[in-house]
C-alpha cells in the first residue's frame, strides 16, 4: 500500500516522508475573506514536482494550473469577485490571495484583459500594474456573487486532499514509549493507565475512557495526540463538483507559526492554498448534534463547513460525556459504523452527490458511565480498547499535590495535606478525585492572596477550601 500511495503523491506533486516526522513551518498565504468560489469542476490533476526521498510531508506549489488541479474560469471566478470588493488590486497581492504562483495568475490576468472584463489602473516596477474591472467585468462578477460570494484561496482537489492524509496518516505511525511519556509528562497518572493507553494508541483505531468524573479523562484525550507529532498541512477550502468547502477552522485549528529552527521548509515552494496547524484534538461534548457530522451549507453565502470528522483527520476527536448527547446514542453510533471499521466515510454535498472521504483519527469516548451500558457488544467489538481511568490512591493523592503545589506558586506541606486527608476525605468516606488537588490549591491560593498572607498550604486554609469546594456536593 506504501508504494500506492507514494505513486499517487509523486502524481499530485506532493513530497512524503517514508517514516513520518512532525515538522513545522510558516504558512504565509493571505488571510481568507469570509466569500466562497463560484461552482466549477476541477480538473484532474497532472503530474508535477515529484517528492525528494526523506523529506517531511509538504505540498508544493504548482507551476501551472493543471498541477494544481484546477480549471481557469474557477481562478477567473476568484479574481473577478475578489476585485469586485476590493475596486482595485495589484497583480501580486492578487495572487496572494488566490494562493497561486505570480506567473499563474499573471496569465489569467491578461486573459481577463483580453476579454475586456479587467483593465490597467496604473502600471507598477518590477512588470506588475494595477487592475480594476470594466463594466462588463462588474456585471460579470455581481452574478457570480449572486451564486456563492466566496473569493478566499483556490480550492484543492479531493483527490489531492485524499494523499495528503494518507501520508500524514496516524495509522503508519507507531509512537515509540518515550514519546508518550513525553507526551504525559505534565500529567501524573499510574503506569498500569499509561501503559494501557499507550497500546491504545499503537493500535490507532479508538477507546473509550471511562471512570468517575474528575479523574483526567479529557485530559489524557487531549495529549493521545501529541503521541504522533506535532504538527501537519490541511488544505484551506476543498473543491468537490462545484462545491467549496472550508476546511480549515480557526476555531478548532491551531496554525504553525514558526519552524522550530528546523529550516525544513523553503516556503516560497509551498503551495499556499495549504495552511500548517497542530495535529489537531477536537472536543465534542453534550452539544453534538448531528449536522456536525454533515457538510453544511450557508444558504446565503453558499459557504460549506466541513464536519468535524473531516476537521479531526490525522488526529483526535473526542466525543466527552458520550451518553450525554442531545441525539439519541444509536443515532451516533450508526453513524459511525461503517467508518469506525473501514476508515472511510461518505458525506452528502448540498448538490446531492456522496462522495468518500477519509475517516482517519483516532475516536475517544469519554464517559462517567460504563460502556456495556450504552451500546450494544457489536459497537462495542469496534472499539477494541476500554480503558478505566480510576480513582487515584492515597499515596497519589498526594503526590498531585506535591507536583501542583509549586506550579501554583504555594509551599508544599505534607502535614497540612495529611491533616486534609483524614478530616476531610476519612472521616466523612470522601472519595479522591485527581482534579481536587488543583482545584483545592486554587482555592488556597486565592485566600492567602485576599487576605494577604503567606502562599502556604495550612489546615485553616483548607478547611476554608473544603467548605467552598464541596459546600453543595
Amino acid at each position: 500500500m506504501t508504494h500506492d500511495v507514494d505513486a499517487l503523491l509523486s502524481r499530485l506533486g506532493i513530497a512524503r516522508n517514508p517514516v513520518p516526522t512532525a515538522g513545522t513551518a510558516t504558512d504565509d498565504a493571505s488571510p481568507e475573506s469570509a466569500s466562497q468560489a463560484a461552482p466549477r469542476p476541477a480538473a484532474p490533476a497532472k503530474p508535477a514536482i515529484p517528492p525528494t526521498s526523506g523529506e517531511p510531508f509538504w505540498p508544493r506549489a504548482p507551476k501551472s494550473l493543471a498541477e494544481a488541479g484546477l480549471r481557469e474560469t474557477e481562478v477567473d471566478d476568484l479574481i473577478l469577485k475578489y476585485l469586485y470588493n476590493v475596486i482595485a488590486e495589484r497583480g501580486y497581492r492578487i495572487a496572494e490571495q488566490v494562493g497561486l504562483r505570480f506567473p499563474i495568475v499573471e496569465e489569467l490576468l491578461r486573459k481577463l484583459k483580453a476579454d475586456r472584463l479587467i483593465y490597467y489602473k496604473n502600471s507598477l516596477p518590477g512588470g506588475d500594474y494595477v487592475y480594476e474591472l470594466t463594466e462588463a467585468g462588474r456585471d460579470r462578477a455581481f452574478r457570480l456573487s449572486k451564486q456563492s460570494t466566496y473569493f478566499g484561496t483556490a480550492p484543492v482537489s479531493l483527490e489531492q486532499y485524499i494523499a495528503s492524509v494518507r501520508a500524514q496518516s496516524i495509522s503508519d505511525r507507531k509512537p515509540p514509549l518515550q514519546d508518550i511519556r513525553r507526551a504525559f509528562g505534565d500529567l501524573s497518572i499510574p503506569e498500569d493507565l499509561l501503559s494501557s493507553v499507550g497500546e491504545a494508541i499503537h493500535s490507532g483505531r479508538g477507546m473509550f475512557l471511562f471512570g468517575n468524573a474528575g479523574n483526567g479523562k479529557t485530559s489524557i484525550a487531549e495529549r493521545i495526540t501529541q503521541c504522533f507529532g506535532k504538527a501537519i498541512w490541511i488544505p484551506r477550502t476543498l473543491g468537490i463538483d462545484g462545491d467549496i468547502i472550508r476546511l480549515f477552522d480557526p476555531g478548532v485549528h491551531e496554525e504553525v507559526t514558526d519552524d522550530e529552527g528546523e529550516g525544513i521548509f523553503d516556503l516560497s515552494g509551498v503551495d499556499q492554498r495549504w495552511v500548517r496547524v497542530v495535529r489537531p484534538t477536537i472536543v465534542a461534548g453534550g452539544e453534538l448534534t448531528m449536522a456536525e457530522l454533515e457538510v453544511t451549507q450557508n444558504l446565503q453565502t453558499k459557504i460549506c463547513e466541513a464536519p468535524l470528522q473531516l476537521k479531526s483527520n490525522c488526529g483526535t476527536l473526542v466525543i466527552d460525556d458520550f451518553g450525554r448527547q442531545t441525539m439519541p446514542v444509536d443515532v451516533l453510533l450508526n453513524r459511525w459504523i461503517v467508518p469506525l471499521e473501514k476508515r472511510y466515510d461518505f458525506l452528502n454535498l448540498p448538490s446531492g452527490k456522496k462522495i468518500q472521504v477519509p475517516f482517519d483519527q483516532l475516536i475517544i469516548f469519554s464517559t462517567n458511565l460504563e460502556p456495556r451500558d450504552l451500546v450494544d457488544g457489536a459497537f462495542l467489538r469496534r472499539i477494541p480498547y476500554k480503558i478505566k481511568v480510576p480513582d487515584p490512591s492515597r499515596e497519589h493523592f498526594q503526590k498531585l499535590f506535591e507536583i501542583m503545589a509549586p506550579k501554583m506558586g504555594l509551599v508544599y506541606n505534607e502535614e497540612a495535606v495529611n491533616y486534609l486527608i483524614e478530616e476531610h476525605y476519612q472521616k466523612v468516606d470522601r472519595p479522591f478525585r485527581n482534579c481536587q488537588p488543583r482545584d483545592l490549591l486554587l482555592q488556597i491560593r486565592n485566600y492567602c492572596a485576599y487576605r494577604e498572607k503567606p502562599k502556604e498550604m495550612t489546615p485553616e486554609s483548607f478547611d476554608f477550601a473544603v467548605e467552598n469546594y464541596f459546600s453543595v456536593m
